[in-house]
């Protein structure tokens, strides 16, 4: 009998493709290996044992394989009175004892009785029964009525220990490969196991509802989820369903090995995919949200995660809100949220608005600490001087911080008199600290506007400081009308004066000095006469130099008013 391997045609696998060279070349190599070390007998369904040793209670027989085989004396008739070394008997391998021996039994398997049934099994790919006989290089040797090779691969055990619990075992398997003329039979357990499983899961699959509570363990942990054995169903249980908090990682809150029980969310029977759901099981946080959470409370929580618009916070398991970027300062202008906040920071804000159909929460962080205009109008009247640094510079003014979380803008043209500015930025820069006087505020609006000039001392404010209602001026007359004039007291100082009758302007105009009225008024003053207390008050004209009274003085509106003497 040959049993070298050909890589000839007729070597061919279970659909019939002609199988690879090497592989043919393998396997027949296997085989033949263990043909010349165990040949059995022809026909033979068993092994035959010969009897080395007897003891009280067992008989020990070499039966060809690297570790005797073992019968206990009841096995034989008489309680194996007789048996001798040397005896031979045909015997069955059932497995391996605590002291590795063999366990053999007398009795025989039905399988296949002739090559004809083995064609027939092998050409419908029916499944049959085996006896695992033994542990051989690269596999299991195996009776199916003749003797056959079951690769390791094929035999649906994990390493060389599970292969060893298989001798003496029956199993059921396939043949993918039948060679009568050189009687070489491969066969396939680890298919059939598999067809079994798909079987099995196709049933328990088909028994399954959506909205079903069911119990399995935790197979494998992946980035997006957690797979779960339901009892050879593979299950996914993903990453946003395990909890109402948000799950960064499966493999914080659950292990390999770990039961649980969860709910069927959606099954697909096409690709035979389950999906659970682990949070499902306890009450949604958003459902009771709207009469927990109002707007305008004040709440605590833990920030979660951050993004460019803004930041993530946790009031608990379930119920987010979110701080946007422009909600976290009245100081300054936040651009980025990490600036503020970090990653677990617990942090008291203010409830905006919450929306729980949506599922959303808006939160104020700098609501939190107070609105510094509030009270804005009280602190900074107009008229009132505030002092602080220059915190921007625009083409059109200067934003001064009158207080954390109030600014003013300086216009441009009120930040000097001294010369006309072409940008701020030519009289002032970022962080100098400058004094201004508050002209309007307007709290609604969160708008004050200064004035950096009001504050610089004028000529007009020393003259107000140094005069009362009442003192006697001279000035010159700069303008003069029926029932009014403007008078200029010094340099820049005009004021408003008031004509009495008689004394109004006349009808035509030098508009230059009037220097006779001068001399007269000068003459009249010296020589004190007494027609001049008495003489007729001379029409005001523009250029004349003249004596007035200061009749109305303001000094906060630094505004003075005269009248003609």
């Amino acid at each position: 009998m040959n049993h070298e391997a050909t890589p000839e045609p007729q070597n061919v696998t279970e659909s019939g493709a002609a199988q690879a060279p090497e592989s043919i070349e393998s396997f027949g190599a296997m085989l033949s290996e263990f043909e010349q070390s165990h040949r059995p007998e022809p026909g033979s369904k068993q092994l035959e044992g010969t009897v080395i040793y007897v003891s009280t209670d067992s008989v020990y027989l070499d039966i060809g394989y690297k570790s005797e085989g073992v019968l206990l004396k009841t096995a034989f008739r008489d309680n194996g009175d007789g048996v001798k070394p040397g005896d031979k008997f045909y015997v069955s391998v059932k497995g391996r004892n605590a002291e590795r021996y063999y366990e053999l039994s007398m009795a025989r398997v039905a399988q296949p009785t002739d090559w004809t049934q083995l064609e027939e099994a092998f050409a419908q790919k029916l499944t049959i029964p085996a006896t695992v006989t033994g542990v051989i290089k690269g596999g299991l040797s195996v009776d199916v009525g003749v003797r056959a090779f079951l690769p390791a691969s094929r035999s649906g055990t994990r390493d060389a220990h599970e292969m060893e619990k298989l001798v003496g075992q029956e199993i059921t398997c396939r043949i993918t490969q039948l060679d009568v003329a050189d009687e070489n039979v491969i066969v396939d357990r680890r298919a059939v196991l598999e067809e079994e499983a798909l079987a099995a899961g196709a049933s328990k699959l088909g028994a399954l509802r959506e909205g079903d509570v069911v119990r399995g363990a935790v197979s494998r942990l992946a980035s997006f989820g957690a797979f779960v054995d339901l009892g050879g169903i593979d299950a996914l249980l993903h990453v946003s369903d395990i909890s109402w908090s948000r799950v960064g990682n499966p493999e914080d809150v659950l292990s390999v090995g770990q039961q649980i029980e969860a709910k069927i969310l959606k099954i697909d029977l096409d690709s035979r995919r389950i999906s659970l759901g682990l949070k499902q099981l306890q009450p949604e946080p958003w459902e009771a949200a709207g009469d927990k959470y109002k707007a305008g409370a004040r709440v605590t929580g833990t920030v979660t995660r951050l993004t460019d618009f803004g930041a993530f916070v946790e009031l608990e398991p379930g119920i987010e809100g979110m701080i946007h970027v422009s909600e976290m300062s009245w100081v300054k202008k936040v651009r980025r949220p990490s600036d503020i906040l970090k990653q677990g920071d617990s942090v008291e804000a203010v409830i905006l608005s919450v929306n729980q159909p949506e599922r959303r929460m808006a939160l104020g962080l700098k609501q939190a600490l107070g609105d510094p205009w509030a009270d804005a109008a009280k602190k900074f009247p107009p008229g009132s001087a505030v002092e602080g640094p220059v915190t921007k510079l625009e083409k059109f003014g200067a934003f001064v911080q009158m207080a954390e979380g109030v600014e003013g803008l300086v216009h441009i043209s009120e930040i000097t008199t001294e010369r006309r500015l072409a940008h701020p930025a030519d009289a002032l820069k970022i962080g100098q600290v400058v004094r201004a006087q508050v002209l309007a505020l307007d709290p609604d609006k969160r708008q004050a506007k200064l004035s950096m000039k009001q504050l610089v001392p004028t000529s007009l404010d020393e003259y107000v400081a140094e005069h009362n209602v009442g003192d006697a001026v001279s000035g010159r007359v700069i303008e003069a009308s029926a029932g009014s004039a403007t008078v200029e007291l010094g340099e820049g100082i005009l004021v408003a004066c008031r004509i009495k009758e008689g004394a109004g302007p006349e009808t035509a105009s030098t508009g230059g000095a009037d220097l006779s009225a001068l001399t007269s008024l000068l003459q009249a003053k010296w020589k004190g006469g007494a027609g001049a207390g008495t003489a007729k008050p001379e029409p005001l004209r523009a250029g004349q130099v003249r004596n007035f009274r200061i009749v109305e003085l303001d000094r906060d509106a630094k505004r003075l008013e005269v009248e003609i003497v």
